[in-house]
C-alpha cells in the first residue's frame, strides 16, 4: 500500500495552461492534409480547414500553437506565403523528404487558424537563413497599428486590423539545423535578432531564445550569462526514444516488447532531471524565475511507419504514448515555477500526434485522450504531493512505480493525474485529504489489455477513456487501486 499525503490548503503557483501547448511543422501531412486542404477540397471543410481536425483540436482547448518550425522555420522565408496563393514562391523542403511546398499556408492562414480554434500563436522567426530585417518586417507586418510599408502591405491582402502576436521564437535548434552555431556565437546572434522584435501599439511579445539540446548545459550557461537579460523565455528540446541512439534505429512505434516498454518509461521520465539541471542554471543568473523554461519539442519519436516516406515521420500511436505523455505533464505540472510552456510534437500526423488523417478519415490517438483528460488542470493551483513510490524493477534497473500531480481549481474541485508505469503490477494507494473533507470522488481511465494497443481507422475507439471505479472516499482518505499501465485522472469535490 502506497501511502500519500495532500495537503489542500498549500498551493504552488499556478500551472501555466501554456504547458498544454502544440506544435505544427511544415513536415509530412501536418499542415497539408492534417490541417489545411483548400475550400475546393471534397473532404469536409471550413474555409480550407478540415473541419473534423478543427473539431477535434477545439475540444483540447489548445492554448498556443507553434510554427512554422522546427527546422522549416530556418528556412521559411515570409513574404513567400503572403499575397495570392497562385502568385506564392514554390520551394523544396530541405529538411523533411525533399518535397514542394507551395506555401498556400502562410502567415494569414496560420492566424487565422488560431483565430478558429481561440489559441495564441507562437512564430519562431528565421535565424539559420534570414536577415534581421526580413525579422522585424515580419513582426511589423504582422502587429503594426499604423501607417508603414508592412502595414499597407498587411491590408493590400485582405487584412486591416493587425494580429495580437504573444510569444516569438528568435531562431531554432541553432546549435543544428538552424545554423550549427556554436551558444557564444549565437548569443550575440540572439541579441543582434531580438533587438529588432519590437513592440507596436499594444502588442507586447514573450522573446523565445533558442536553447539547449537536451543535455547541453554548457549551451544553457552561455546563454543565461549572456542574453538573459534580452530573454522572456529559453527553450529545451528532448524526445523520448525508447533506444536513446539517435544513431541507429529507434524502435517500432507498435511493436514492441516489455523491455522497450521500460526503456521508454526510464526515458521518458529523464525529462525531470533535465529540467531540474538547467533551471539550476538558470537560477544563477535569474534567481526570482523571470525567464521561463520553455520545451517547445517533445514527445516519443520512433521510426517510421512501413511504407511511408521517412522524411514525413508518420508513426502510430500507442497506449505507451498516453503513458509518455501523462508522465510529461505530470513534471512539467510539479515544476511549473519554472516550466511555463511547452509544445508537443506534433499536433497532426507527424510523431506524437493528437490526431491521425488518412484521405477525409481522421482519428483520435490515445495521446490526445490523455490531453483531453488532463485539461483539467490548466490554470489551476499546484499541489504538493507527498509519497514514496514503489521501485518499477526491470532486469537490473529500476525506477519509480508512479507518476503523479495534483491541483486545485478556482471551484475548489482538486484533481489528481496519476500514471502506473508498470506494464504488470497494479498499486494500491491509501491518500490523506488534508484541509478538505471531499464528498465525492470520480475517475477517468485510460488502459488496455495489451501494451501495444492503438487506433487504428478501422477500430478508431480501441484505446478510449472511460469511466474509472477504482476509487473511494473512507473515512476522510482516498483509496485507490490502480491497474497497470494506466493513467487515471481523478476528481475531489
Amino acid at each position: 500500500m502506497i501511502k500519500m499525503h495532500i495537503n489542500t490548503q498549500q498551493t504552488h503557483g499556478t500551472i501555466s495552461r501554456y504547458l498544454y501547448g502544440q506544435f505544427a511543422e511544415h513536415l509530412g501531412r501536418c499542415i497539408y492534409e492534417g490541417i489545411w486542404v483548400g475550400a475546393d477540397s471534397p473532404i469536409p471543410n471550413t474555409e480550407g480547414y478540415r473541419s473534423d481536425v478543427l473539431k477535434a483540436l477545439q475540444n483540447l482547448n489548445i492554448p498556443v500553437l507553434r510554427w512554422p518550425g522546427g527546422c522549416f522555420a530556418d528556412e521559411y522565408h515570409w513574404m513567400d506565403g503572403i499575397g495570392p496563393k497562385s502568385k506564392r514562391a514554390r520551394m523544396i523542403n530541405n529538411h523533411w523528404g525533399g518535397v514542394e511546398e507551395n506555401n498556400h499556408f502562410g502567415t494569414h492562414e496560420f492566424l487565422r487558424l488560431c483565430e478558429l480554434l481561440q489559441t495564441e500563436p507562437y512564430i519562431s522567426g528565421n535565424v539559420g537563413s534570414g536577415t534581421v530585417r526580413e525579422m522585424q518586417q515580419w513582426v511589423e507586418y504582422m502587429t503594426l497599428d499604423g501607417e508603414s510599408p508592412m502595414a499597407s502591405l498587411r491590408k493590400e491582402n485582405g487584412r486591416e486590423e493587425p494580429w495580437k502576436l504573444p510569444f516569438f521564437g528568435v531562431g531554432n535548434e541553432n546549435w543544428g539545423c538552424g545554423g550549427n552555431m556554436r551558444p557564444e556565437y549565437y548569443a550575440d546572434v540572439y541579441r543582434h535578432f531580438s533587438t529588432y522584435v519590437r513592440n507596436y501599439g499594444g502588442n507586447r511579445i514573450y522573446k523565445i531564445a533558442c536553447g539547449p539540446n537536451t543535455a547541453d548545459y554548457h549551451w544553457t550557461e552561455v546563454l543565461m550569462r549572456e542574453a538573459a537579460g534580452l530573454m522572456d523565455g529559453l527553450s529545451l528540446h528532448y524526445y523520448t526514444l525508447p533506444t536513446g541512439d539517435w544513431s541507429g534505429s529507434k524502435g517500432s512505434a507498435t511493436e514492441y516488447g516489455v523491455d522497450e516498454w521500460f526503456s521508454t518509461m526510464k526515458n521518458t521520465l529523464y525529462m525531470e532531471e533535465l529540467i531540474v539541471k538547467h533551471s539550476k542554471i538558470m537560477d544563477k543568473y535569474d534567481p526570482e524565475g523571470r525567464v521561463g523554461l520553455i520545451i517547445d519539442e517533445w514527445g516519443g519519436w520512433y521510426d517510421v511507419e512501413p511504407g511511408t516516406n521517412p522524411g514525413f515521420l508518420y508513426q502510430q500511436n500507442t497506449l505507451r504514448d498516453a503513458l509518455i505523455a501523462g508522465i510529461n505533464l505530470n513534471i512539467f505540472h510539479n515544476y511549473s515555477q519554472r516550466v511555463k510552456m511547452a509544445n508537443i510534437a506534433q499536433v497532426v500526423n507527424v510523431l506524437q500526434a493528437m490526431v491521425l488523417t488518412e484521405g477525409d478519415r481522421m482519428l483520435l490517438t490515445p495521446t490526445y485522450h490523455v490531453f483531453h483528460m488532463y485539461k483539467v488542470h490548466q490554470d489551476a493551483e499546484l499541489l504538493n504531493v507527498s509519497f514514496d513510490s514503489p521501485m518499477y524493477k526491470h532486469g537490473a534497473e529500476m525506477i519509480p512505480q508512479i507518476n503523479m500531480s495534483a491541483s486545485v481549481d478556482a471551484n475548489g474541485v482538486i484533481h489528481l493525474s496519476i500514471c502506473n508505469l508498470h506494464h504488470a503490477e497494479s498499486a494500491s494507494i491509501r491518500c490523506l485529504l488534508e484541509g478538505v473533507e471531499a464528498k465525492q470522488v470520480i475517475g477517468t481511465i485510460l488502459a488496455h489489455s495489451s501494451l501495444n494497443a492503438h487506433n487504428t481507422f478501422q477500430q478508431p475507439n480501441e484505446v478510449a477513456p472511460v469511466t474509472f471505479t477504482g476509487a473511494q472516499l473512507e473515512e476522510g482518505e482516498l483509496i485507490v487501486e490502480l491497474p497497470p499501465a494506466s493513467v487515471v485522472v481523478l476528481e475531489l469535490k
